[in-house]
C-alpha cells in the first residue's frame, strides 16, 4: 500500500513528480523523466517513479553524501571532504545491503577505475580525488573488506565505527566514550542527555570518573552517574582502538588496553579498572529499555563488532534511521499522527524487508511528494 502524505488533489502528478525528484536527487528531472515518473504516479506506482529519480547520480553524490557527512565528524557538519565512512554508507544504500550491519560489517567501499590513487589507511587522498573531481558515485563505488585494507583482524572490524574518518573523529585522543556518544547520537537519535538513568549501578565506571566533583558527591549521584553507569560498560568495547595522529591511522592492539582507559586514576582509585574489551548493555534494565533491544542476543559480549550488532538490532535504531530520512525528504520532523504514522509504517517495512535504506527514502519521498 502507498503512502501518501497529502490528498494527490492539492498536486497534480506532474506537480508531485517535480517534487519527488526535487527531493530525492536534488535537481530538475529532465522532461523525458518527468513524463514518465507522473504516467506512473497517474497509474498509482509510485515507488517506480520514486526509483526513477534515484537513478539519477546526484541521489548519490548529493542527497546520500549530505545525508551521511554530518555523522562523521565532531561538529556534525556537511562541509567536509567525502571519506571512508559516507562511502559506505553510501555504497550499502545503493546495493540495498543490510543496513543493521551498518556497525558490524567488515565493509569499506571505494572507488573503482577512476584515477583515484589508492586507497591508504594513513590519509584521505582517494576519497579526496574522488570529491574533487565529481566522480559519479552511483558507478565508481565498490565493496571491499577493512580487514585487507586497515589491517584489522576481521572480528575487530565494525562497520563504520572503525572506518578512518570515524577513527579520526571519535578515537583520536580523549578516552573513546566520544565514539560511543556519536554512534548514538548519530544511528540511536539520542544524544546522552536523553539517555539518563540514575537507577543503574555504578560499577563499571572508570577511575577518571571522580564521586565527588568539585567535593561534591551530590553531582556525581544526580549527574554523573546518570550517563556513566550506561556508557562506561558499553564504551569498555572499544578499549583496543586508538588513532595515532602521528601515523594518520586507526591502532588496534589485540588483548592490551589502550592507555587512554587508564587516565586519571587518581581521580577515584576505586573505580572500574579496564583489564579487557568486554562489555555489557546496562541499558536492558531501567529507563532505556525503550530502545527495544533484541531479545534474541545476550546483551554482552567482547569488542566493538557485537556492542555494534547490538545497537543495530534494536528497535531505536531502525526508528532513527527512518526518522532521519524523513526529516531528509519533508524537511521537517514528524509531527501529527499521520507522520507518526507514515514512520511506522516505513519502520516496519524497513525491519521486516532486510533493512534496506533505499527503499526507506522511496517511502519517505512519495509521503511527502504532495505536500
Amino acid at each position: 500500500m502507498a503512502l501518501q502524505g497529502w490528498s494527490p488533489a492539492l498536486a497534480g502528478p506532474r506537480e508531485q513528480a517535480r517534487r519527488l525528484h526535487d527531493r530525492l536527487a536534488g535537481v530538475p528531472p529532465t522532461d523525458a523523466v518527468l513524463t514518465q515518473m507522473a504516467a506512473d504516479i497517474q497509474a498509482g506506482n509510485t515507488d517506480a517513479a520514486a526509483q526513477m529519480a534515484m537513478a539519477n547520480r546526484n541521489f548519490y553524490n548529493v542527497t546520500l553524501k549530505n545525508f551521511a557527512a554530518p555523522w562523521t565528524n565532531r561538529d556534525r557538519t556537511v562541509f567536509v571532504p567525502l571519506n571512508d565512512y559516507t562511502a559506505t554508507v553510501i555504497g550499502m544504500v545503493r546495493d540495498d545491503v543490510d543496513f543493521s550491519t551498518v556497525l558490524s560489517a567488515d565493509l569499506l567501499y571505494l572507488g573503482s577505475g577512476t584515477g583515484a590513487p589508492a586507497y591508504s589507511a594513513t590519509d584521505n587522498n582517494h576519497y579526496q580525488y574522488l570529491d574533487d573531481n565529481n566522480v559519479d558515485l552511483q558507478a565508481a563505488l565498490q565493496p571491499a573488506t577493512q580487514s585487507s585494507l586497515l589491517g584489522l583482524p576481521m572480528a575487530a572490524t565494525a562497520g563504520i565505527m572503525t572506518t578512518r574518518a570515524a577513527a579520526a573523529a571519535f578515537f583520536i585522543n580523549g578516552t573513546n566514550r566520544a565514539m560511543f556518544r556519536f554512534t548514538l547520537i548519530n544511528h540511536m537519535c539520542r544524544d546522552m542527555e536523553q539517555v539518563q538513568d540514575s537507577s543503574l549501578p555504578p560499577d563499571r565506571i572508570r577511575q577518571d570518573v571522580s564521586r565527588s566533583p568539585g567535593g561534591d558527591s551530590r553531582v556525581f549521584l544526580n549527574s554523573c552517574i546518570t550517563c556513566h553507569a550506561g556508557m562506561d560498560p558499553m564504551a569498555q568495547a572499544f578499549a583496543y582502538y586508538n588513532f595515532d595522529a602521528a601515523s594518520g591511522r586507526l591502532q588496534y592492539t589485540a588483548g592490551a588496553v589502550q592507555p587512554k582507559y587508564l587516565i586519571n586514576s587518581d581521580n577515584f582509585k576505586y573505580g572500574y579498572v579496564t583489564t579487557d574489551d568486554h562489555w555489557d548493555n546496562y541499558w536492558r534494565q531501567g529507563a532505556n529499555q525503550v530502545f527495544g533491544f533484541d531479545a534474541a542476543l545476550p546483551g554482552g559480549g567482547s569488542g566493538a563488532k557485537s556492542m555494534g550488532q547490538e545497537l543495530a538490532h534494536s528497535d531505536g535504531f531502525a526508528q532513527c534511521q527512518v526518522e532521519k530520512v524523513f526529516k531528509s525528504m519533508c524537511l521537517r520532523d514528524p509531527g501529527d499522527a499521520a507522520d507518526r504514522q507514515a514512520v511506522d509504517t516505513i519502520k516496519t517495512k524497513f525491519k521486516t524487508t532486510g533493512y534496506k535504506m533505499k527503499q526507506v527514502f522511496a517511502d519517505a519521498a512519495v509521503y511527502c511528494m504532495g505536500s
